[in-house]
């Protein structure tokens, strides 16, 4: 029998900046059973390691560099952990409140056949407005749908509609949980790239049940520069068309007209006051970020007719192509 209800899992590399809030966060969740947190560091050099050999109640797992991989370490802090669900964090994903991790246990629990749940996620207050919008935006969305959702909920829909199944296997485990029990026939796949997607879409083709959690939140967003926008559409594109077989932006004119497009909108479109004052930065920034966004979408959709060296130099992971 398991020592603790829950494990929380936390991967972390030179996480200062973020970490120690969350940390602080993740041990002060109000629940009615026990808990542990695992942290498993890959290397840091900013004093992160010896932050987490400071505080009481942190498990730490030290590993190297090369031997990090998304699902390959997340795997391995559901081995250690000693309890029947396990929730995961990233070292920049802060949980809102002290009900975070018990939403997300109750939002896993309504149903046996659930294998797991994710939460939302809500832009730090320090993020553009546009970043505070899109993220909002996203999260209502998914929430139009039932919380709920199986293969078998439109058993016929999921065959046909491309979209549909989409919704079915988007999960992010920057704020998620599973069950060990689950995860012992289903481990999270050995890749460089969404690992919590390709996870959630074998648990769906196996029969079991997905839920979102609304109320199970963590501040997590970021606002890129335009190459690494460019650069993480590229790795996103490429390796959805490879797992997913979904073409992002296939056509150069296909690109050229959402370019267009997005730059109309980044200068005529209202956004809320409650996100902020707009700038006109903001909407140049918008602009371009969003043009990086389709540009790195359609390299990765055709990356198979781009030079290896260029793919290497544009992808942020290049254990993306090792041989």
């Amino acid at each position: 029998m398991a020592k603790h209800r829950c494990a929380i899992v936390i991967p972390a590399k030179n996480a200062m900046a973020t970490l120690p809030k969350v940390i602080e966060k993740a041990l002060a969740q109000q629940v009615p059973w026990s808990y542990e947190i695992i942290v498993i560091d890959s290397g840091s050099s900013d004093g992160t390691k010896e932050f987490l050999r400071d505080q009481s109640g942190i498990r730490l797992i030290e590993i190297e560099p090369h031997e990090f991989g998304h699902g390959r370490t997340r795997n391995l802090g559901i081995a250690a952990a000693d309890a029947d669900l396990v929730a995961f964090l990233t070292h920049d994903a802060e949980p809102v409140d002290a009900a975070w991790l018990r939403n997300l246990v109750a939002a896993l629990e309504q149903n046996p056949d659930i294998a797991g749940a994710f939460g939302r996620h809500v832009a730090y207050e320090t993020a553009s407005p546009f970043t505070k919008r899109d993220l909002e935006l996203h999260f209502q969305s998914i929430q139009r749908n039932p919380l709920i959702v199986y293969r078998e909920l439109e058993a016929l829909r999921y065959e046909t509609d491309e979209g549909w199944r989409q919704l079915l296997h988007f999960y992010s485990d920057n704020n998620s949980i599973m069950r060990k029990s689950v995860w012992n026939d289903f481990p999270y796949p050995d890749v460089d790239f969404a690992e919590d997607q390709l996870w959630a879409q074998h648990i769906i083709q196996a029969g079991y049940k997905k839920a979102y959690a609304p109320d199970a939140v963590v501040f997590h967003s970021h606002d890129y520069s335009y190459s690494e926008q460019l650069r993480r559409a590229f790795d996103e594109s490429r390796n959805f068309h490879k797992y997913f077989g979904y073409k992002l932006s296939p056509s150069p004119i296909e690109a050229l007209a959402k370019i267009v497009r997005f730059s109309f909108e980044a200068f005529r479109q209202e956004v809320d006051e409650s996100f902020g004052v707009v700038t006109v930065g903001d909407r140049f920034r918008r602009a371009g970020q969003r043009a990086a966004l389709v540009v790195g979408h359609c390299l990765g959709a055709n990356h198979e007719k781009l030079p290896r060296s260029l793919s290497t130099r544009l992808s942020l992971d290049r254990r993306l192509f090792r041989t």
